[in-house]
């Protein structure tokens, strides 16, 4: 792309960070409205820079620069620059060569298990969001209960499933242990994990928050299944409460309209509340949802 075709102010702090810069290449892809560059030096270096867009992603972002500072660990990318203000822009190692899952290759989930609990020893924020205070994540099936007409547009559960299971759904949610004082990265999926080789990253750290680090698990755990990996409970262990934590947070929010144009996240929702669904099903003693 043309630099031409890059804001000012992001071409200009480039400059001063990294020194000449011979291109520029937009990252299409995210589900936020950040924007993405690859941002590569006449020296030859390659840096990853996110701009926010909004005051929403710049909250993020701050969120995602206050932890990655602190984390300082194989297991995160490494931050190369910084620039706070309205719109704060954040430059990080350029992961570019690495692959994204799937397909996951032998070891590659132990690895992330691996990976995932590496993160939660690590020491957060004080004043990061507490988990359990998140009702985006607490209220799913409050929502469906309030309305259950978009949940049943969908198509794949009738009315008489939802009437019968509703009330078990909603008190088991309700029950499910989020609170701890782990680190959390509240995100994690294929697109968010980068396969180097030796050597696993997580990226987009801008959700995280404190609680429960089994959340991280369960939360993951039906995009696998759908990208080719185990059942849900093989990755997580005996967890109804989560389970139908999980599947009542996609069923709230896969008949949303996309967030923004050439969305994709509400077809990604739809796919795990396809796995989400059966496991928490499973592990409630429900009847199948079909």
């Amino acid at each position: 792309m043309g630099a031409d075709t890059v804001p000012v102010h992001l071409r200009e702090w480039a400059a001063r960070e990294f020194g000449a810069v011979a291109s520029w290449r937009r990252v299409e892809g995210g589900y936020s409205a950040a924007t993405r560059y690859v941002v590569t030096a006449e020296a030859g270096r390659s840096v990853f820079v996110k701009a926010a867009s909004d005051e929403l992603t710049a909250g993020w972002l701050r969120r995602e620069h206050e932890v990655l500072s602190g984390v300082c660990t194989p297991i995160a990318p490494t931050v190369l620059g910084w620039l706070d203000g309205p719109l704060p822009l954040l430059a990080l190692e350029d992961l570019s060569a690495g692959e994204w899952p799937p397909p996951w290759r032998a070891g590659l989930v132990a690895g992330v298990v691996g990976l995932l609990a590496e993160l939660h020893s690590h020491h957060a924020p004080a004043h990061l969001p507490r988990l359990v205070d998140d009702r985006d994540v607490t209220e799913g099936w409050e929502v469906v209960s309030a309305d259950p007409e978009p949940l049943l547009a969908l198509g794949i559960v009738d009315r008489d499933w939802v009437t019968d299971s509703l009330d078990v759904l909603r008190a088991a949610a309700a029950a499910a242990p989020l609170d701890g004082g782990s680190l959390l990265h509240c995100d994690v999926r294929s697109d968010n994990i980068v396969d180097l080789g030796g050597r696993t990253v997580l990226i987009d750290w801008d959700r995280c928050a404190i609680g429960n680090p089994l959340f991280d698990l369960a939360f993951w755990a039906p995009s696998l299944q759908v990208e080719g990996g185990p059942e849900p409970e093989r990755v997580v262990g005996r967890a109804p409460e989560l389970a139908s934590l999980v599947a009542g947070f996609f069923a709230a929010r896969a008949w949303r309209p996309p967030p923004r144009p050439g969305s994709t996240v509400r077809g990604l929702q739809l796919a795990q509340l396809r796995s989400a669904l059966p496991w928490a099903a499973r592990e409630l003693g429900l009847a199948p949802p079909w």
